[in-house]
């Protein structure tokens, strides 16, 4: 039986895998789409979500805007990382579809309203839909049945500065505030149902390279070329599947920025990841815990502090990745994207 999700995406490219990776799983009924704003500006992510929705001929899964800013700090967005559309070469059908008439943190109360107890919500954008939603419903964390946040970095680097992950990094008030209203959302009771929160000490295992999406274009029944460094920068996809040939455009610039990073000519599918454990939480280990975010230090701000011992004496509010089979992932993400790629054709 499939399972109501609810996702909250700031859709780049990884973010499109993601929702590539949900429209392709039997196994979840995607109930609603918000859109935040991240990678890219809010209102080019909704016309990414749109437009993905219309590529893959997936109708009636409705798209809410979201704020178009962090909760109390200046927007900032990632073109370098994922192109000037999101995307990066890959280019969408403009599509017919239209937004909802309510916000993005309408939308979260909304799903959670409609499937008390069995809504999975996704996010793999900075959190500040689901801190809206969560002042506007403070019971949204007892309505839920799963939460899934791709997010920080614990006793690990940053990819945006020395310690902070760029989702957080972009609000990290929204993830303060996220993190400790759940915490507190079940007084003296032992809380259930914590957020799994995947920071890139987990999710850097889930490394895309060229050879796994060839295998993917393959398991599309799809023709191409097989990607490599010594190609010219920009080159466009030759897959004749449509999906296929969106996400090479995309993957190709993600890869070059990876490269240009000195990482290689590869890619971390973070959001990809948090999807298929949104799906199958047996995905990944887990460690229950007490993780906050710091918002004062000059040097150290927008870092996910993890208590791993208890030294704050608070609830437990997270359960947070430690481990994961990144062949095992990609083996699921083949299987379930490349047939339905195939049936796009």
């Amino acid at each position: 039986m499939s399972a109501p999700v609810f996702a909250d995406v700031d859709t780049g490219v990884d973010d499109a895998m993601a929702l590539a990776y949900l429209f392709a799983s039997d196994d979840a009924d995607l109930i609603g789409i918000a859109s935040t704003a991240g990678n890219v500006p809010v209102d080019v992510v909704c016309a990414n979500n749109l437009g993905l929705l219309d590529l893959c001929g997936v109708s009636g899964v409705p798209v809410s805007r979201g704020s178009d800013r962090p909760l109390t700090t200046p927007l900032r967005t990632a073109e370098d990382t994922h192109g000037p559309l999101g995307l990066g070469y890959a280019r969408l059908p403009a599509g017919d579809g239209r937004l909802t008439d309510y916000d993005a943190a309408q939308a979260w109360v909304r799903a959670a309203h409609a499937y008390p107890g069995e809504l999975i919500g996704l996010v793999t954008g900075p959190l500040t839909n689901l801190a809206l939603a969560l002042r506007a419903e403070p019971r949204l964390p007892r309505l839920l049945r799963r939460l899934v946040i791709m997010g920080g970095a614990f006793d690990y680097r940053g990819n945006t500065t020395p310690v902070a992950e760029w989702n957080i990094s972009v609000d990290p008030e929204s993830a303060a505030e996220v993190f400790n209203v759940w915490g507190a959302a079940w007084g003296l009771e032992m809380p259930t149902h914590l957020p799994i929160v995947l920071g890139l000490n987990l999710t850097e295992h889930a490394v895309m390279t060229p050879a796994i999406l060839s295998r993917l274009a393959a398991a599309a029944g799809s023709a191409t070329a097989p990607m490599s460094v010594l190609d010219d920068r920009g080159t466009l996809s030759a897959a004749a599947n449509p999906l296929i040939r969106v996400l090479e455009d995309a993957m190709r610039f993600y890869f070059e920025f990876h490269f240009d990073q000195g990482e290689g000519y590869l890619a971390h599918l973070h959001d990809p990841l948090a999807a298929a454990v949104a799906l199958d939480p047996d995905l990944v280990r887990c460690r229950q815990t007490t993780i906050d975010v710091e918002l004062a230090g000059r040097l150290t701000r927008a870092m996910t502090v993890v208590d791993w011992r208890g030294h704050w004496g608070r609830q437990p509010n997270a359960h947070v990745g430690v481990s994961v089979d990144p062949d095992a992932f990609f083996d699921r993400f083949i299987a379930r994207v490349g047939p339905f790629a195939a049936g796009l054709s």
